[in-house]
């Protein structure tokens, strides 16, 4: 089976790459409508990589959304295998939606669907809740919003990138697209474009010239064509380590007992698309960008500000009420060394799955991934973020 270009996948990965050293500043202000707050871990010394993500939401784009949803997991394990020096950077990823006539005129139609944010299954659950409309679309409205809400911080070793796609001319609204992309190389901030249409029509709509102003990419896809996925002989395999490395979650405290949900849910949506997609989803959750040390203690009891003494007996789960904090470390301990065991087994599967796919599609007639994968190589030899899928 051959496999067609997944354009979101390789325009992540490509401009992932275009900048490793920048600084920026932040300037907050309640420029949208934010619907979804999700806590954040606080900043770490490892180098991050902050995504935000501007989909129109327009009524012509649910093919744009489609992918967004279908080739999640994709980006996501894609940018597992980055490398700044000798760090393993973390990953946070913002979303906004904009040109929908169903959000408020008075803020540009654009909404801020969830701030930067490393909690995976919570940005899988607001793509998922988008729907299309309308509608009105402004490019650089939704850019200035972008750059001055998020916290895009200072340190000079993350890499800082927003994507913007959509299929209406880039100058729509009384927002300069040149004023937006002025604003983000003052930040530091890596603006790139994906025209969803015919690669000449994007240019002469000036997305190419909006992502040229910051260094960025400009892109145009197919935002209707399908997501294909490549099925293996290790899905199964994989899928069945899923089932047991969800068994691994010690769920504590308010919401643990919800985000157990939540993670179930997220593993039907990937599995709506294909077993492929969910085998996927499988991979990131044995990644180290998989992070839920605010409802599983499991992760918890990494953090720094972590305290076994500091746990209530009404934050804890069924199976550990009544036990000593010696029983509970005991039962942590043993379900932390479970998936330690599981992502080391998913892991060894992903890479002959890998290896599968790839000799399966190496004749692909679609030479433009090729090209962007030489690209993506060659733009790491020249900056600290190195590419390593071993």
């Amino acid at each position: 089976m051959k496999t067609q270009f997944k354009p979101l996948v390789i325009a992540l990965s490509l401009a992932t790459l275009t900048s490793c050293n920048a600084n920026s500043k932040s300037n907050q202000q309640d420029l949208a409508v934010v619907e979804t707050v999700i806590e954040t871990n606080s900043k770490s010394d490892k180098p991050e990589i902050k995504v935000a993500l501007l989909l129109d939401t327009s009524n012509s784009m649910d093919g744009l959304i489609d992918q967004a949803k279908a080739q999640l997991w994709q980006v996501v394990n894609e940018l597992s295998y980055a490398k700044c020096e000798d760090e393993s950077p973390n990953l946070k990823i913002a979303l906004y939606e904009y040109g929908n006539d169903n959000l408020n005129a008075d803020e540009g139609y654009l909404r801020q669907v969830t701030t930067f944010s490393d909690d995976l299954d919570e940005i899988s659950k607001s793509l998922f809740s988008l729907t299309t409309n309308g509608g009105n679309e402004y490019c650089g409205k939704v850019i200035t919003t972008a750059l001055n809400q998020l916290d895009w911080g200072k340190d000079k070793d993350d890499l800082k990138l927003i994507f913007i796609a959509g299929n209406e001319p880039y100058t729509q609204g009384t927002v300069s697209y040149k004023e937006a992309s002025k604003l983000a190389h003052q930040n530091d901030v890596t603006v790139n474009t994906i025209f969803c249409g015919d690669y000449n029509q994007g240019i002469s709509s000036y997305w190419k010239d909006g992502a040229d102003l910051t260094h960025g990419n400009y892109m145009a896809i197919n935002h209707n064509q399908a997501t294909v996925h490549v099925a293996s002989p290790y899905d199964d395999k994989i899928l069945e380590l899923n089932e047991k490395l969800n068994r691994t979650y010690v769920a504590y405290g308010k919401k643990g007992r919800a985000k157990m949900e939540m993670q179930a849910e997220q593993d039907s949506n990937a599995m709506s698309y294909s077993k492929a997609n969910a085998v996927g989803r499988t991979v990131s959750k044995s990644s180290r960008l998989y992070k839920n040390s605010s409802w599983d203690l499991v992760d918890a009891e990494k953090e720094d500000d972590f305290s076994y003494e500091e746990l209530k007996e009404d934050q804890l789960p069924k199976e550990l009420k009544g036990k000593s904090k010696s029983e509970i470390k005991a039962y942590v301990e043993k379900k932390r060394k479970e998936r330690e065991t599981l992502q080391g087994e998913i892991a060894e599967l992903n890479i002959k799955r890998r290896d599968f796919i790839s000799n399966k599609t190496k004749d692909s007639e679609n030479g433009l991934e090729s090209a962007l994968i030489k690209a993506i190589k060659s733009q790491a030899e020249q900056k600290n973020y190195k590419w390593n899928k071993s």
